[in-house]
C-alpha cells in the first residue's frame, strides 16, 4: 500500500478517536440534562445504578469529523450518511423517550431504503451454491437485490443493538469488525471504504475508555443501531460487490459474532411464541455471565470470538475457502477446550471458599 493511502487511514483512525474521546464528558453532561439515564429495573441489566446513555453521539461525532475530513464523498457515500442521520436520530429520541419497536423498525426500513434505492447500494451477487456450475456466482435480479439488501441492513442494525448489552462489548466488537472490514477494502482500492472503515474503528476506541467496565456512560440505541447501520452498508459497499466469488462468506464471517447472536435469538424467541423483537436474557454474553464468568472475562472472549472471525474473513478473501474454515475450525475447537478448562478449574476453587465460609 502506498505512503499516501497509509496516512489518510492514520489520519481517519486518529481524528476520530481524538473527537469521540474529547466530546464523551460532553455527551455525557448532555445525557443527563436530557434525562437520558438507563435505571436498572429488570434482571437482564448487568448494571446496579443509574448511568447516561447517550455515549453513541460522541461515537457519531468522532465519525463524522473524521469522514468529512478524510472521505471520498460518493454518491453511495452521501447515501449511506443521509441514512445514518435519520438512524441518529431515532436512537437519539429513544434514548431520551423510548420508542416503540414498530415505529423505530419503520424508520430503520426508511434510512436502509434511502442507501438501496437513491444510493444504488445493493448486493448484486451470491456464491453459486451448485459447486458442479461453471458459473462461480449467480447474480440477482433487481427487484430482489433490493428485497436482501434493506433486509441486511435493518437485520445487522438489529444485530449490533442485540450485543449492546455488557460494558464495552458492542464498542469493542464493532472497532474489532471495522478493522477487518478496513483491511479488506485496503487490498482490494476500495479506499472510500477503508476510510470509512478507519473512522469508525477510530471513533469506538475513542469511547471505550469510558465505557469499560465499570462503565461511565453507555453508547446507547444512538450509537448501537448508528455502528450497526453503517457496518451493514459498508459491507454491502466494500465486500459484497467485490468478492464474487466468495461474496457471502466474507461479511457473513466479519459480522459473525451479532449475526449469529440475533438469528439464534430470534428462532428462540419465536420457539418459544415470543415477539421475535422481545428482549430476554438468553444472549450469548448473558450465556457466558450465568456460566460464571465475570463482566471483564465474558466481553474479552467476545473479542477474540470477534477477532478470529475477522481473521478467518481475511484469510479467506487471501488464501481461499478451504485455508480459512481449517483456521477457523481449529481456532473454535482451541477456545471450547479452553472454555472447558477454564471451567472446570473454577469449580474447585469456588469449593474450596464455599468450605471456608
Amino acid at each position: 500500500m502506498y505512503t499516501k493511502e497509509l496516512l489518510l487511514l492514520l489520519g481517519a483512525c486518529i481524528t476520530a478517536f481524538i473527537f469521540s474521546f474529547a466530546s464523551t464528558p460532553i455527551v455525557e453532561r448532555l445525557a443527563f440534562k436530557w434525562k437520558a439515564i438507563d435505571i436498572p429495573k429488570d434482571g437482564r441489566r448487568m448494571h446496579k445504578r443509574p448511568i447516561p446513555r447517550l455515549g453513541g453521539l460522541a461515537i457519531i461525532f468522532g465519525f463524522i469529523v473524521s469522514v468529512m475530513c478524510f472521505g471520498i464523498m460518493t454518491k453511495q457515500s452521501i447515501a449511506i450518511l443521509v441514512g445514518a442521520f435519520i438512524i441518529a436520530v431515532m436512537g437519539i429520541v429513544d434514548d431520551i423517550k423510548a420508542l416503540d419497536a414498530k415505529p423505530k423498525f419503520l424508520i430503520q426500513i426508511i434510512a436502509a431504503l434511502i442507501v438501496v434505492v437513491l444510493g444504488d447500494l445493493k448486493i448484486q451477487v451470491f456464491t453459486n451454491p451448485n459447486i458442479f456450475s461453471e458459473a462461480s456466482y449467480l447474480v440477482i435480479p433487481n427487484w430482489v437485490s433490493v428485497i436482501i439488501s434493506i433486509i441486511w441492513i435493518v437485520f445487522i442494525t438489529n444485530a449490533v443493538n442485540f450485543i449492546d448489552g455488557l460494558d464495552g462489548l458492542a464498542a469493542g466488537v464493532s472497532a474489532i469488525m471495522s478493522v477487518s472490514l478496513a483491511f479488506i477494502a485496503t487490498r482490494l482500492g476500495e479506499y472510500s471504504v477503508a476510510v470509512i472503515g478507519a473512522a469508525l474503528m477510530g471513533a469506538c476506541f475513542g469511547f471505550l475508555p469510558y465505557n469499560f467496565n465499570p462503565a461511565k456512560i453507555f453508547m446507547g440505541d444512538t450509537g448501537s443501531t448508528f455502528l450497526g447501520f453503517i457496518l451493514a452498508c459498508v459491507t454491502i459497499q466494500g465486500v459484497f460487490k467485490s468478492y464474487a466469488i466468495i461474496s457471502f462468506a466474507v461479511p457473513v464471517l466479519i459480522l459473525g459474532l451479532p449475526l449469529f447472536d440475533a438469528i439464534f435469538a430470534m428462532v428462540r424467541r419465536i420457539l418459544k411464541g415470543q415477539s421475535p423483537m422481545q428482549a430476554d436474557r438468553g444472549h450469548l454474553h448473558h450465556r457466558l455471565i450465568d456460566m460464571g464468568f465475570s463482566q471483564k472475562q465474558t466481553v474479552f472472549i467476545l473479542y477474540i470470538i470477534s477477532g478470529i472471525l475477522g481473521i478467518s474473513a481475511i484469510v479467506l478473501a487471501e488464501s481461499g475457502t478451504l485455508r480459512a474454515v481449517m483456521i477457523l475450525l481449529c481456532v473454535l475447537v482451541l477456545l471450547l477446550v479452553g472454555g472447558l478448562l477454564q471451567k472446570g478449574l473454577r469449580k474447585p476453587e469456588e469449593e474450596e471458599k464455599n468450605e471456608e465460609n
